[in-house]
């Protein structure tokens, strides 16, 4: 889309929103810089020569200012346990679509819950978590599903090379475990539930040349969220291969470092969706590189199919439910590879 539309990226000068102001430009947009910290943003905008309009949750003024004229926002700026209301809240007031990028489960089922019936009778649309996690094991398990309507299981594996998690990561996770009481979560018999026990270790059979890993069953993502918001699947389980969720518990280990002129890291990805309806299956495998650089495509294609009409519903809706799921991961083909096996 070549349209030279405002889009204003909330947290532009964080690891993730700085792929996605890349990826907007890329595109043929104009990003419009706005986040908390006046210092970053000023030195990201002199670098870029982009506008920067600093906002504060806490000042739904200056969100306003920040929104001004623009035809979508994409919120970047976690923990969105804090920022996700505030800013969808101007986005309602400015009348225009709102995405963001949110890894945290709790805060995308209050997203669903606190906006879902205004938003539909505004005729607004809102699509949280279109990142990594939630948005890309959304559209897989869509794309699997085909032209079933149910199904009795989702599995989603991520087979990671490593996970070097930024300081939005960090500080999202001891937001979620907060809000959790230190319980971890899984979604099974159609509902969330918060258990006090070990989550389970075991091995998961990923494709050629992966291989089965050894893998932390029940590693809970914000798949558990978006895929039962539309699918009719009572249990969704999500794994992360034991290095990888080894790497993310470790405080020592350092932030993604970037190895390509992108800003790319070398972690290399393969995300693994099963889907089972009696004794069928059906899979869907996406592999690629960096999980954060893969946000930014993930969420900029989902402000140019919101912003040239190719949705299917308005309010709070996932990837799967509101874009044509298998249409939209083969848009994605220069950044991640997609293999349907039905």
């Amino acid at each position: 889309m070549e349209s030279g539309l405002t889009v204003a990226v909330f947290g532009a000068y964080g690891h993730t929103g700085r792929f996605v102001v890349a990826q907007l430009r890329d595109r043929g947009f104009v990003p419009v810089l706005s986040g908390r910290d006046a210092a970053k943003l000023e030195k990201a905008a002199s670098e870029s020569g982009l506008e920067a309009r600093p906002a504060s949750v806490g000042d739904p003024a200056s969100l306003d200012r920040a929104l001004a004229g623009a035809a979508a926002v994409i919120n970047c700026a976690g923990p969105f346990a804090a920022t996700a209301a505030p800013v969808i809240e101007a986005a309602l007031r400015a009348g225009i679509p709102y995405v963001d990028v949110a890894a945290e489960i709790e805060a995308n089922a209050d997203t669903f819950t606190d906006f879902a019936e205004r938003a539909r009778a505004a005729g607004a649309v809102i699509v949280p978590a279109m990142a990594f996690y939630g948005g890309l094991g959304d559209l897989l398990a869509t794309a699997a599903m085909g032209d079933w309507t149910a199904a009795d299981e989702a599995h989603v594996a991520y087979g990671l090379s490593g996970w070097h998690p930024t300081a939005g990561t960090r500080a999202a996770g001891v937001v979620s475990g907060e809000r959790r009481g230190g319980r971890r979560v899984r979604y099974a018999n159609g509902r969330l539930e918060y258990r006090d026990d070990k989550a389970p270790t075991l091995e998961w059979p990923f494709p050629d040349p992966m291989g089965p890993r050894a893998v932390i069953g029940e590693f809970t993502m914000a798949d558990v969220v978006t895929i039962p918001s539309h699918l009719s699947i009572p249990d969704v389980r999500t794994y992360m291969t034991v290095e990888a969720a080894r790497e993310l518990s470790d405080p020592d280990t350092p932030a993604p470092a970037p190895v390509d002129e992108q800003g790319r890291s070398a972690q290399t990805f393969l995300v693994d969706v099963v889907v089972r309806s009696g004794g069928a299956r059906r899979r869907a495998v996406a592999r690629g590189r960096d999980i954060y650089a893969i946000t930014a495509p993930l969420a900029v294609e989902a402000v140019d199919r919101i912003l040239t009409g190719q949705t299917r519903t308005v309010g709070v809706a996932s990837a799967g439910e509101i874009f044509d799921a298998l249409g939209f991961l083969h848009a994605l083909a220069p950044h991640l590879t997609l293999e349907l096996r039905r």
